[in-house]
């Protein structure tokens, strides 16, 4: 029997490591992009994956994540959020620098910790938020 239905509440969601919420959330984020491009276009799986790259790369989170921290999170996902960034064993890729992917992991983070605890309004919300003030 899986756990899949089951909700967290917050102080059990905050139990979990940055980079177990970064580890789900990365999954969150990248579910809501597929579906945005999708929906928005039909077209060859090729070109909307090319299109999604460009939405899920760590410099576009880091972006994004900066936004979000100054303009859009509550107190609790900016201490998820902080808690992700300043996770240790985060180590960039080639196309990322440090700082980006840190700021990544921290966004991801957040997506995570609000999908366990059953808040995929605000996932969306935060979504949105980003799409209209993030140029790709």
């Amino acid at each position: 029997m899986t756990d899949i239905d089951r909700i967290l509440d917050k102080s059990e969601a905050r139990q979990y490591s940055p980079t177990a919420l970064a580890f789900y959330g990365d999954s969150v984020y990248e579910r809501l992009v597929r579906l945005e491009l999708t929906l928005k276009a039909n077209m060859p799986a090729d070109k909307l994956h090319k299109h999604a790259v460009k939405i899920v790369c760590a410099s576009y989170q880091a972006r994004a994540a900066a936004f979000l921290l100054q303009n859009a999170f509550d107190e609790a996902e900016g201490y998820i959020f902080k808690r992700g960034r300043n996770a240790s064993g985060i180590n960039a890729p080639k196309s990322a620098t440090n700082a980006e992917y840190r700021a990544a992991t921290g966004l991801e983070a957040v997506f995570g910790y609000l999908a366990l605890t059953g808040n995929d309004e605000r996932c969306c919300e935060l979504y949105r938020i980003i799409r209209n003030n993030i140029k790709e």
